[in-house]
């Protein structure tokens, strides 16, 4: 049996209830699911789970309606939404109401994973919850400040917000639409050409104090940062 963070599923539907509840508990998570909003409300007061993947869609009360709720009564657990398909409305109230992050639906199984891993990363383990490293690369999310070994690097709110989303992921190639979800994270219909600017504008700013590149261009694919503890 699982022993990991707790997970709580939510979702109205039994066939992807079954789904995440089967693909978390392999991957090491302890996971109780839930159909309506209600129960959300009723399973997070007995269990206060980690992390809670919530529906937008629900029976009853819907998503946003059940993370105001929470929110209102102090639970801080980060939550994933499942967004409809392209619905730019879904993501924008999510992240405005207290939300963590998104998938949208039809979701990989793989990323679901992934994002719930990396915004436990960050929740559950206070002392690191403020530093992110990278190789000799570090990153202070308090105080905004970054450094390549002991030199400081100056980045501008866009510049730091990209270069966090790469330290979050480190070894894994990231599509220009994934960074543009999550770096701009209201233009999401933006240009992908902005990405390439900024990446850009980071590169001129890292690899003079580099012997070798730190982010990779995959083309056809996106970018990485290249950690060298792979």
């Amino acid at each position: 049996m699982a022993d990991g963070p707790k997970i709580l599923v939510v979702d109205d539907e039994p066939n992807i209830r079954d789904l995440l509840t089967t693909s978390l508990r392999f991957a090491g998570f302890m996971v109780r699911a839930v159909g309506t909003g209600a129960q959300t409300i009723s399973a997070v007061l007995e269990e206060e789970p980690d992390l809670i993947v919530l529906d937008v869609m629900l029976p009853d009360i819907n998503g946003f309606g059940v993370t105001k709720r929470l929110r209102a009564s102090g639970y801080t657990c980060p939550i994933l939404f499942l967004t409809a398909k392209d619905s730019t409305e879904d993501k924008i109230t999510g992240l405005t109401v207290g939300g963590d992050d998104y998938v949208t639906k039809p979701f990989s199984l793989d990323e679901i994973v992934a994002r719930i891993k990396a915004i436990l990363r960050r929740t559950l383990n206070e002392e690191d919850d403020a530093l992110i490293r990278v190789g000799d690369l570090s990153m202070d999310q308090d105080t905004h400040e970054v450094f390549l070994g002991s030199i400081p690097i100056d980045l501008s709110p866009t510049e730091f917000k990209l270069l966090r989303y790469l330290m979050l992921n480190p070894n894994r190639v990231l599509s220009k639409a994934q960074i543009l979800d999550h770096v701009w994270e209201y233009d999401f219909n933006g240009d992908a050409g902005i990405v390439e600017s900024y990446v850009s504008y980071l590169r001129r700013k890292l690899d003079p104090h580099t012997q070798e590149p730190l982010i990779q261009t995959k083309r056809g694919f996106g970018y990485m940062l290249k950690s060298d503890k792979a």
